[in-house]
């Protein structure tokens, strides 16, 4: 499965040299002609490639919103961050998380090189509050915690309403994970574009308060001071003599490497009465990765899923012809296939380590509602397997997930468009539409540096 990408990363915008955003736009501009032309390429892509495109919202309801978003194109000309937003309202209507136009990065580069500024405040959405996390302005007077009701007189829930339809989630509690992650000043510029002054209105000891706050500078004021919620570092530590703690880092990238951390850390982590893996605030990946993690909690050989299908298209051989190994099975299997034919692909068991060297302590496996894509899937593995305890909250996506994505461009536009090609069913079967729920409840409160999931499952096993 595709690693799910979280975009914006400090380190891509400190190495992009400047842009000059007059030039950047004239060189990006699109008729009304190119816009609609692709609108119905889309459409037709999404219905011939997506495994399942009314699995969460009606075709009615889908072709309602596609009509409504064509006729919103009037102007006769269109820049590429307006073409990413009109597109994304068709494809967001699915409402499939891995099913998406993906947040335009080169854009907001060109931005903030360019002294671009954004809103000062990143929020957190607890109890259907929306509450300060951060707050990046001069403004000392606005709390952690503070309640944020209004954005230049408009509510804050109007503001939700139009950024939403720029987030691919399959329920609102997905969504406001993703807004925290992708950061409400990011996505305000993106819908609301740039402005220099806004007026906030927050709650503050049951009181009402508003405030003047400037505009940030994107790259030097923002961006440059920050850490993104994800986390993609890997991490080996002791919290005891008892009980050890991994955080495995991305299922992606180098497996090699990966195997290399897995298999040194187990050496350390073996004698360990405990042993806590950390899947929170993971992007996902591979479920070969995952596998491999796995394959050291196991007792017996084991499923990822209980059920994986594909469906073939036209656009799919395309993509497979021109960036896969076609003489693998998995591949093979896709050019085979007809276009639109939807078929069972059998992954078999996986094997466990053997049992020298596999960890035979306690597991327990932390998740939050930013524990995306492959992390999910992997500890809903992991708790239908019975291998381990899941500790924190529910995540945010589903462990049946509409996933396996793979990627094309609009042939008008070149914009790219993820879709979703492939459905995993958790190993259970059970597809509830919920996230993984935790065999033990601890909320993740991220309005502070505390870790309440790390540390209140610490003090029960110790």
């Amino acid at each position: 499965m595709n690693k799910y990408y979280i975009v914006i990363l400090i380190s891509l915008i400190l190495s992009c040299k400047s842009i000059n955003r007059t030039n950047f736009k004239v060189q990006n501009q699109f008729s009304k002609t190119d816009i609609l032309s692709d609108l119905e390429f889309l459409k037709t892509s999404l219905e011939n490639t997506h495994i399942n495109l009314y699995a969460y919202t009606s075709k009615s309801e889908f072709e309602e919103n596609y009509s409504k978003v064509k006729h919103e194109v009037k102007k006769d000309s269109f820049s590429i961050l307006e073409g990413v937003k009109i597109f994304q309202k068709i494809v967001s209507k699915a409402n499939n998380g891995h099913t998406r136009i993906p947040f335009p990065v080169q854009p907001y580069i060109s931005f903030a090189q360019n002294g671009g500024t954004i809103f000062p405040l990143e929020v957190a959405i607890e109890n259907g509050k929306v509450l300060i996390r951060k707050n990046w302005s001069k403004n000392s007077n606005i709390k952690i915690g503070d309640e944020l009701t209004n954005i230049n007189n408009i509510p804050i829930n109007k503001i939700l309403k139009k950024i939403y339809p720029q987030i691919s989630a399959e329920r609102l509690y997905f969504k406001n994970a993703q807004l925290e992650n992708l950061t409400l000043p990011r996505l305000y510029w993106l819908v609301f574009g740039e402005q220099i002054t806004f007026m906030v209105m927050v709650i503050q000891k049951g009181e009402r308060s508003t405030y003047k706050l400037k505009s940030i500078k994107a790259k030097e004021e923002y961006e440059m001071k920050r850490d993104d919620i994800i986390k993609h570092d890997k991490l080996l530590k002791m919290l005891s003599n008892n009980t050890a703690y991994i955080r495995p880092g991305d299922f992606g990238g180098n497996l090699n490497k990966f195997k290399q951390f897995i298999d040194s850390s187990f050496i350390e982590i073996k004698n360990k009465k405990n042993l806590i893996i950390d899947l929170r605030n993971h992007s996902g990946g591979d479920n070969e990765f995952g596998d491999y993690l796995v394959s050291y909690i196991a007792n017996k050989p084991f499923l990822w899923s209980s059920k994986f299908q594909l469906k073939t298209s036209t656009l799919l051989k395309e993509n497979t012809r021109q960036t896969k190994d076609t003489t693998q099975k998995y591949w093979k299997y896709i050019l085979e296939h007809k276009n639109g034919e939807i078929y069972d692909y059998d992954f078999g068991f996986y094997k466990p380590q053997p049992i020298a060297k596999r960890y035979q302590g306690k597991v327990y496996v932390l998740v939050n509602r930013q524990s995306y894509s492959q992390s999910t899937v992997t500890t809903a593995q992991i708790q239908d397997h019975g291998f381990g305890t899941i500790v924190g909250e529910e995540t945010g996506e589903y462990p049946n997930l509409y996933a396996s994505i793979f990627n094309y461009k609009l042939p008008k536009t070149g914009i790219s468009v993820d879709i979703s090609k492939g459905k995993i069913n958790r190993v259970s079967g059970i597809d509830n539409n919920k996230g993984v729920v935790p065999n033990i409840i601890i909320k993740d409160h991220l309005l502070d540096e505390k870790d309440e999931i790390l540390d209140g499952l610490f003090k029960k096993i110790e």
